[in-house]
């Protein structure tokens, strides 16, 4: 089961770690403060679910559940 299925819009997230490329400028937010808020959700690759993330510095990035946590 994935992980996505036990998180809710509103719950609080911690980026562990990412997978893809990410400008700089997201690096140094995650730096700063790598949790988030649980705002949506999104369909990847025709068979995962994309988490949408708003990062306190007020960005809103999506993150596969495995880079995810529950802060």
């Amino acid at each position: 089961m994935s992980q996505a299925a036990t998180i809710n819009v509103g719950s609080k997230v911690r980026i562990t770690r990412v997978r893809d490329r990410i400008p700089a400028e997201m690096i140094e937010a995650l730096k700063a403060d790598p949790t988030g808020t649980v705002t949506g959700f999104r369909t990847v690759d025709g068979q995962g679910i994309g988490v949408v993330v708003q990062l306190s510095n007020g960005s809103q990035v999506w993150f596969f559940d495995d880079e995810i946590s529950a802060a």
